[in-house]
């Protein structure tokens, strides 16, 4: 008996790897998607996220049980939407999509990459900028356009290094920026500790807090109070809990971050999501607040009138220039390339570099003007809905298909390489949801929830027509014998794979004390924080220990990066 039906031969190379279904042998347990999440949330957008929830008017309340609601919701459409859907295939969206929809829906989807990454990629130079605006005294540029030609000229050169890193070097600034997730966890927490005082002397009259009511006066009284920049009644419950949860579309129901979980040996790993939501969209977001309202009153202004560099600086003074220009220079990074791979696979007759640096002179372009970040909430959102319509294709096919006695993959097993009715569902869903936000019937921040479900239904509907209603067993057969072909293939590259384990006993000793080092300078700046928050009686005591919580910061970012930096190196000749 002939097992291929159509007496088909199927050959793979190396050039194929990323088409195709990870294999076991490449598959991460659970410390490495907490690491992930944990570094990939702790960023630039925090500053403005956090300081933008003061400007909205949130109320304390609304923001400590709406955000932990929210990110939970993040957290579980990770664990049972997206990593059951890549663990299971082994594939990434982009090649899903593929396989699923053809040639026309994985363009258009790939066109709208481009234009979620490059604006992503834009607001984190504009944040960098801001941080480099202090050395040349520029003033903070917060309207649609940027009113000092000096500010373009720093919003260029940052993005220059941005634009030329992400098209040459972004694999050893992927492994890097991993170091930075605990220092820019330590720097928010940090910074709120230390500036704290501040606000608990505008409020109660005094440098310290003594106990968990007395903050909830300050947040109440100074920073979430409830009331927007415009003096008008803010933001509520359902409207933080619903932008949390909503912030992440794009990576969970959206399900761009198949291409992370694709590599987890269970698809509970989706769990570990939370480590990102809770240090960043939760711990991060507070501390960004906290900062900004304390930067407000120092300044005698509004947080509305502050950018990212004015909050960092007064919380954590050099060092928070330093944590604003590589918070967003580690962001920046990331999402052009991600936008520059979108951009070459439509224009997959140039190379990805040639690619990457023509989006990122766009990018710059779109940098220069202060509303990319300014705007960064709604954008966030709304950039969100346009990919969650290609969410609910995708798990409607996987998961709804069998249930409901359709095919999967019929397009592909009818050698289609246009299916309309995935094209189509997707322009109908973005109708559909920007539709109802013209109308105004609900919190835009909740619009993919509607949008997810009306396009699932009309993408059932037009498969149906289209041919998902029939069978196809040769076609299935022959899909099959490719699964195994690549199986075979896999297992062979596996075993050509060089073991060699070099043991280098001196360099492992080399990174123990690096890492201890390391981590030690972490330590001893929260210490400083700690003694800064509790430990100024009066004013000119938390003066002098701001000071020195200022200098520790430096010190310590300095040695944490040097050796943080030679653990890392260690750490990667010992493989």
């Amino acid at each position: 008996m002939n097992d291929n039906p159509n007496n088909q031969t199927f050959s793979f190379t190396s050039r194929d790897e990323e088409s195709l279904p990870v294999p076991r042998h490449k598959l991460h347990g659970w410390r490495h998607f907490a690491g992930i999440y944990a570094s990939e949330h702790v960023a630039a957008t925090e500053f403005v996220i956090g300081a933008t929830f003061v400007a909205m008017g949130a109320t304390t309340k609304n923001i400590l049980l709406g955000l932990a609601i929210g990110n939970l919701l993040a957290v579980l459409s990770w664990t049972f939407i997206t990593a059951p859907i890549a663990v299971k295939t082994r594939l990434s969206l982009y090649w899903y999509i593929h396989k699923i929809a053809g040639n026309p829906a994985t363009k258009l989807y790939n066109w709208a990459n481009v234009l979620i990454f490059t604006v992503i990629s834009a607001s984190m130079i504009t944040v960098s900028a801001s941080g480099v605006r202090f050395i040349f005294n520029i003033p903070a540029q917060l309207k649609w356009f940027p009113e000092d030609i000096r500010f373009v000229l720093v919003v260029v050169a940052v993005g220059i290094v941005v634009v030329l890193v992400a098209t040459y070097g972004f694999n050893a600034l992927a492994e890097f920026s991993s170091i930075c997730a605990p220092w820019l966890f330590v720097m928010f927490v940090g910074g709120f500790m230390a500036i704290l005082p501040i606000l608990t002397e505008h409020v109660l009259g005094k440098t310290f807090l003594s106990g968990w009511n007395e903050f909830i006066a300050i947040a109440d009284k100074s920073i979430w109070t409830g009331t927007n920049a415009m003096g008008e009644k803010g933001v509520g419950f359902w409207e933080v809990m619903g932008f949390a949860w909503a912030a992440n579309t794009i990576t969970h129901v959206g399900l761009i971050d198949m291409a992370i979980f694709r590599f987890a040996k269970k698809w509970s790993y989706g769990l570990f999501s939370g480590f990102g939501m809770l240090f960043g969209h939760y711990i991060a977001w507070i501390a960004a607040g906290i900062m900004g309202a304390g930067a407000a009153v120092i300044l005698k202004t509004t947080i509305s009138q502050l950018d990212p560099g004015d909050v960092a600086f007064y919380a954590l003074g050099i060092s928070g220039f330093v944590t604003v220009i590589v918070a967003g220079w580690t962001t920046a990074n990331a999402n052009l390339y991600r936008a520059g791979l979108a951009a070459q696979a439509i224009f997959n007759r140039h190379s990805r570099s040639k690619v990457t640096l023509i989006v990122g002179i766009v990018t710059i372009i779109a940098a220069c003007s202060p509303f990319v970040f300014t705007k960064f909430l709604p954008l966030l959102t709304y950039s969100g809905l346009i990919v969650v319509p290609v969410g609910a294709i995708v798990f409607t096919e996987h998961y709804l298909f069998k249930i409901i006695g359709l095919t999967r993959y019929w397009a592909h097993y009818k050698n289609s390489a246009r299916s309309y009715p995935a094209v189509l569902a997707w322009a109908g869903g973005l109708i559909f949801g920007f539709g109802l936000n013209i109308i105004d019937v609900m919190p835009f921040y909740y619009l993919f929830i509607p949008t997810w479900i009306f396009t699932s239904l009309l993408y059932i509907l037009l498969s149906s027509w289209a041919g998902a209603r029939e069978k196809y067993p040769d076609a299935e057969a022959l899909e099959l014998q490719k699964n195994l072909a690549i199986t075979r293939f896999q297992e062979e590259q596996f075993r050509t794979i060089k073991e060699a384990e070099n043991h280098h006993s001196n360099l492992v000793i080399v990174n123990r004390i690096a890492n201890i080092i390391a981590w030690s300078s972490l330590f001893v700046i929260m210490i400083f924080a700690l003694i800064t928050m509790f430990g100024s009686a009066d004013i000119n005591i938390y003066k002098d220990n701001k000071e020195v919580f200022n200098n520790v910061c430096i010190i310590g970012t300095i040695i944490y990066f040097v050796f943080g930096y030679w653990a890392f190196r260690t750490r990667r000749n010992n493989k």
